[in-house]
């Protein structure tokens, strides 16, 4: 039997999900080419560490922008190392893929990631929408006629979505993910500190001491970068209570989404949601007090999942097992 693979293919991290197995690969989206020849020097946590140290012979590139592919030929050189790591260098059938892709992609981004999956090894390939592969992994009841509220905080974009019979019934995109929370604090430092920092460091500062609220003990942290005036490397100090300040604006968009889907769901569903509360995915949804935030901004309990940065990639592997119940929420031409 052919091996069931599901890949959240994501802007941020490309985890990949195996039938009895498990998480089986989680590395970043991100992939070093020869700038002389295009060839592939390094994809994953090996192109990452490449990430502002390269020289001019080497670019690094993240091929997936906003949740969809910005660059077609490096995305299928990628799911291909990953299928390839995954189903074994030599094995002699092709896997069945399921990939995610966000609830607000075009066909044409439909169709890109598609013939991407088949390309790089795969011998069907289907595609489920985000906030549908993050409820089943979950475990959120979505079979039910019942109200389940999503959240899915990416790297690259927010989905957020009302899910009721197996499918969805109201949702909002947004562009908006941990990789904009890491740009507002790039360029909050810049603009007080007059200090250059780059993408790992900001990321770091996000996670060592970020928060959607004011905390009553704010933390510290040193940060390191280069003084934009006087060109030199420099430390300084920053604290939540800064951060929490920089990444407002990006906050603010995720909690119109949310409160934009809500006054879109209908009153059963509605009812059905004060009960349960919303239930956050998405490794954004582990910045420190982001639940909190949004309770307070929709008067509807906000919970973080489990294993949040985990459930997409779960969910759309188990999608493989349920293609006879999810068939009209997903896409592929096995399934017409």
């Amino acid at each position: 039997m052919a091996r069931k693979i599901g890949i959240d293919l994501g802007t941020a991290n490309v985890l990949v999900y195996v039938r009895t197995r498990g998480i089986v690969l989680s590395e970043p989206s991100v992939v070093a080419i020869s700038t002389k020849d295009n060839r592939i020097k390094a994809v994953g946590s090996d192109a990452l560490a490449m990430l502002g140290r390269e020289p001019e012979s080497i670019e690094v590139i993240r091929p997936m922008r906003n949740g969809v592919i910005a660059d077609y030929d490096i995305t299928e050189a990628m799911l291909k190392h990953y299928i390839s790591k995954t189903n074994g260098r030599f094995s002699l059938s092709k896997p069945d893929v399921m990939i995610s892709i966000p609830a607000g992609i075009t066909s044409v981004e439909m169709r890109a990631v598609r013939e991407a999956g088949l390309a790089a090894g795969a011998r069907r390939a289907y595609l489920i929408r985000e906030p549908l592969a993050a409820a089943i992994g979950a475990n959120i009841p979505i079979a039910k006629p019942s109200g389940n509220m999503i959240i899915d905080i990416g790297g690259g974009t927010t989905e957020v979505a009302v899910i009721s019979l197996n499918d969805i019934v109201a949702w909002s995109s947004v562009r908006v993910g941990g990789n904009r929370f890491d740009d507002a604090i790039m360029a909050y430092i810049k603009r007080k500190y007059n200090l250059l920092i780059g993408e790992r460091m900001a990321e770091s500062i996000k996670i060592e001491i970020g928060s959607a609220v004011s905390m009553s003990r704010p933390l510290q942290m040193q940060v390191r970068g280069r003084d934009q005036v006087a060109g030199l490397p420099r430390t300084i100090e920053v604290n939540s209570t800064e951060i929490t300040e920089a990444i407002q604006e990006p906050l603010e968009q995720v909690i119109s989404a949310v409160r934009r889907v809500l006054a879109e769901t209908p009153p059963a569903l509605a009812e059905d949601l004060i009960d349960k509360g919303m239930v956050m995915t998405g490794g954004g949804s582990m910045l420190r007090g982001i639940n909190d935030l949004l309770t307070e901004f929709t008067g509807v309990p906000c919970y973080v999942a489990d294993q949040p940065a985990n459930c997409v990639a779960i969910g759309t592997g188990m999608a493989l097992e349920y293609l006879d119940v999810l068939h009209d929420s997903l896409s592929g031409d096995e399934l017409n």
